[in-house]
């Protein structure tokens, strides 16, 4: 603590981790931040907040991510690594040094100095001091042969002198550091003191130990007026044939748990908050190995495997704290006075339909909805009935349906024999409720009317006719030879377009390449070709139909390692088909490494051009072959054109206003290759190092140890460009913060269970408008919260993208008495922090954040398009 309050030690960036960019979530990244920023403000006293932003690492950059540090307070951003060619251009244009706004919508409140490093963020050439360097160390006792200071000197003001004429004020930063380094600090410091020393000596520059903050400080004093950012820096490349474009995608299981386990962390804290603090258990262990995940090396999923492995179980101990926790407070919640605590159980494995709690004759659901809209999707539950009953928390019965497990999932488990679909969408009552709970009866059936319906199973032979299923919205109709979707149509607004969807596989390169020796790895993508391997001769799929009352389903075999599960609900509040594909183990006995995708490829006429999200927020738009600031040399056409989705890509045709979007349930690489084709890469099994420091090939091994086999799903939307944005908005969020599950086995009858226990909770005493979603409420200490608020539409989105109010005052289980506004990371209080202001080219002034204060009794805050605003509240708990 001396040595920060005598300006000695300076922190940067202060994240839990230097987190990736590509493949993580906007709510981990704020979560992660918050951690560590939090921590140096509570350990060190707020002299020590940090006011540079430092990502030196990370393999390319997000605009959301510059958006994030600019409501974080943070001064200025630096980093290391963006395409050769747009570093060669800022080189030769003095523009290593830029403002970036990274979201349009919040205009020059996301406004942030940025910086590129020289040095990449290693030592000037030749000043290396640490073990395993073997530069020369200064020797300045003229006795000695080897002395050397004049040599060093000049070699010092040669490479400071380069460094300057790239860059626009007198000031340059100098990185003396690289990994691993600092191992003999010693003698580091030793070498940089006299060079220091004498390079003051000679005059011609002037050295001295600095901080980054001291940098920005002085660029910032010399007034000079910097360029535009308004893009991101994706995709990154280290050279014409090295797109860093395949981590996007690698470890996809790992990548998909990441995504569950900020859905279990962000219930947790919730239930947490709701309870006021819980004794001898806490929502931390999970903070704590998430913000790890987040790291440019865990969630991205380039590191070695026994690390990544590492990184699950971190999560999975930090999940399982989380379910004691959770199984607390909603046992509480649930008991009336003087009743006894539920025995709550989890199922960690419904993904693959394993759920011992549900394969009883008789058991209850506990349904928590961190959502703060009502919840009304498909839950499904392993069962080992079709003759099933299905109660409500008021003892009305629930339309469910009963289907068999499909083969892909048998051939992985093989307890469970059906899957237990519960929907009803239509009724309010049966929806779950916003931060609450609704439980679910699940009894043997009795023949009573409404009981769960079975569904009728078809073979489709190939060959026979096109054939297809529908519900109130959608039409998909399949051809009948190849049993691959052949067109969806939206009998809603009278849209149709050709859709065919198939997978396929990119041959990885394998570095015996005519034009360069780089090999597909865990970062870079590297297709052997331009065109991919169909699955099978023809992509003909076998196809199995299912058909019920409350979802149809074309389940379609490709290959045994490629098969997947289509499905159509009936009655949805949002129109949206559900693709649901099992992949795996990827085959390598033929020597070849394989990038899989799911390709859709439909009639919309879409120009070269579509859209990716940044982190889950603020839509991208891309242009196929093309950069908006610098001249793209086309070499790799394939992994030169992908990007990173986060959630959500679509493509539009301007004549009509149709929109095709194809929303994720983890990060994956995608693009559009052709107009009005849409790919994402959902697994990799690559067979060789790409040389850029994983040191083993990317090909996991899978529980068995014959490969990985992953299961994931795409959420596909046909509507218009209006609709659309509503749509895509709202399921993605409810996609990000799905229920939690909770099982009770019992067998008691609804009368005797809801005589003793509440079979509903309301979280929410005020309707939280569609345009905002809660992104954090997170217990601090007692009585004090934290709390984000967000709007989660872009400006002017197709009329939703407006100034919205919400009511802090919204928590059924207390009563908010005082709200202090923080900036993004929690860390100040927003009032403290005054961002410096910049001169931008062809921009007149800039905008300090200013807010109208949040007081009560209303505690009603304004929303501007997606903007993010943090509180620490005061609250008081409501008598129970």
């Amino acid at each position: 603590k001396t040595l920060v309050n005598n300006k000695q030690l300076e922190f940067v960036n202060a994240g839990w981790c230097m987190n990736d960019e590509a493949s993580t979530d906007y709510n981990s990244i704020i979560d992660q931040m918050s951690l560590g920023l939090r921590f140096v403000n509570d350990t060190f006293g707020p002299q020590a907040r940090p006011r540079v932003a430092w990502h030196i690492d990370p393999f390319g950059h997000s605009a959301e991510q510059a958006a994030i540090f600019a409501k974080m307070g943070f001064d200025g951003f630096f980093f290391a690594r963006l395409d050769y060619d747009d570093w060669n251009k800022r080189l030769k244009e003095n523009t290593a040094e830029m403002v970036w706004r990274g979201s349009p919508s919040l205009g020059a409140e996301s406004d942030l100095f940025t910086g590129v490093l020289y040095y990449f963020y290693g030592y000037p050439p030749g000043f290396c001091y640490d073990v395993g360097c073997d530069d020369p160390p200064i020797q300045d006792d003229p006795d000695l042969f080897d002395y050397n200071v004049p040599d060093r000197v000049n070699a010092f003001v040669a490479a400071a002198m380069d460094q300057a004429q790239h860059y626009t004020t007198k000031n340059i930063m100098m990185t003396f550091g690289m990994d691993f380094n600092y191992q003999n600090a010693h003698e580091n410091f030793k070498n940089i003191d006299k060079l220091i020393k004498y390079v003051n000596k000679d005059g011609r520059v002037h050295a001295f130990y600095s901080t980054p903050s001291r940098y920005i400080d002085a660029v910032h004093a010399a007034n000079k007026t910097w360029t535009l950012k308004s893009d991101d820096f994706f995709p990154y490349a280290d050279g014409p044939y090295h797109y860093w474009t395949g981590y996007f995608t690698s470890r996809p299981a790992l990548k998909g748990y990441t995504r569950v386990c900020n859905n279990i962390l962000q219930a947790c804290k919730q239930l947490e908050a709701i309870s006021n603090g819980y004794p001898n258990v806490s929502s931390i262990s999970l903070q704590m190995s998430m913000g790890i995940d987040q790291h440019h090396d865990a969630v991205s999923g380039t590191s070695k495997q026994h690390v990544a492995y590492d990184y699950a179980k971190r999560l999975h101990i930090g999940q399982v704290e989380c379910e004691e926790l959770m199984g607390y407070v909603l046992s509480d919640l649930a008991a009336k006075d003087g009743s006894p605590p539920l025995d709550l159980q989890f199922c960690e494995y419904l993904n693959i339909s394993v759920c011992p709690a549900s394969q009883n004759d008789s058991f209850n659901i506990i349904a928590y909805s961190p959502y703060c809209q009502l919840y009304s999707r498909d839950m499904a539950f392993p069962v080992n009935s079709t003759s099933l009953v299905v109660y409500n928390g008021n003892g009305d019965i629930v339309p469910s349906q009963v289907v068999p497990i499909d083969n892909s999932t048998s051939q992985v488990v093989t307890d469970a024999l059906y899957l237990l679909h519960i929907y009803n969408p239509k009724s309010a009552a049966d929806a779950m409720q916003p931060l609450g709970f609704q439980t679910y009866f699940v009894r043997p059936s009795n023949g009573e009317a409404g009981s769960s319906s079975p569904s009728k199973i078809y073979v489709h032979k190939n060959g026979d006719p096109d054939f297809s299923i529908s519900n109130e919205v959608f039409t998909l109709t399949f051809d009948g030879v190849t049993g691959r979707l052949k067109s969806i149509a939206n009998q809603r607004i009278g849209y149709e377009a050709s859709v065919d969807q198939q997978f396929m596989w990119w041959n990885a390169s394998d570095g015996n390449n005519v034009n360069d020796s780089q090999a597909s790895g865990a970062y870079i993508f590297r297709p052997n070709g331009t065109a991919p391997f169909p699955i099978n001769p023809g992509n003909i799929a076998t196809v199995t139909i299912a058909i019920g009352d409350l979802l149809q389903e074309v389940r379609q075999v490709f290959s045994p390692w490629v098969t997947q599960t289509i499905r159509l609900y009936s009655n949805t509040p949002w129109p949206y088909v559900t693709f649901e594909y099992t992949i795996g183990p990827i085959p390598k006995s033929d020597g070849l490494g394989k990038e899989v995708i799911s390709r859709f490829t439909t009639d919309l006429a879409s120009n070269q051009t579509f859209y990716t999200d940044a982190n889950g927020r603020e839509m991208q738009t891309r242009i196929r072959n093309y950069r908006p600031t610098w001249t793209l040399n086309v070499t790799e056409p394939v992994a030169g054109n992908y990007y990173p989705v986060n959630s959500r890509i679509y493509i539009q045709e301007p004549s009509s206003s149709r929109q095709f979007t194809v929303l994720t349930d983890r990060t994956q690489g995608g693009s559009s290759l052709n107009d009005g084709q849409v790919e994402l890469m959902v697994h990799r099994c690559l067979l060789y190092d790409d040389a850029r420091g994983v040191g083993e090939p990317l090909c996991e091994p899978g529980d068995t140890g014959q490969g990985l086999v992953v299961r994931g799903t795409h959420v596909v939307i046909l509507d218009s460009a209006a609709n659309s944005a509503l749509i895509h908005r709202a399921i993605g969020e409810s996609l990000l913060v799905g229920p939690m599950f909770a099982f009770v086995p019992s067998a008691n009858s609804y009368s005797d269970y809801s005589s003793s226990y509440n079979t509903e909770y309301y979280g929410l005493v005020v309707e939280v408008p569609l345009q905002v979603h809660l992104l954090t409420l997170q217990w601090i200490e007692i009585n004090k919260l934290l709390i984000r608020v967000e709007n989660k539409f872009e400006l002017d989105e197709y009329g939703f993208g407006k100034a919205v109010n919400v009511s802090l005052d919204m928590f059924a289980a207390f009563k908010v008495i005082a709200a202090t506004e923080l900036v993004l990371g929690g860390n100040a209080a927003l009032s403290s922090v005054q961002r410096l202001q910049w001169n931008i080219q062809g921009v007149q002034g800039g905008k300090q954040e200013t807010y109208n204060p949040v007081r009560g009794p209303d505690f009603v805050a304004t929303l501007e398009p997606m903007d993010i605003r943090t509180f620490e509240i005061q609250v008081v708990p409501t008598p129970k």
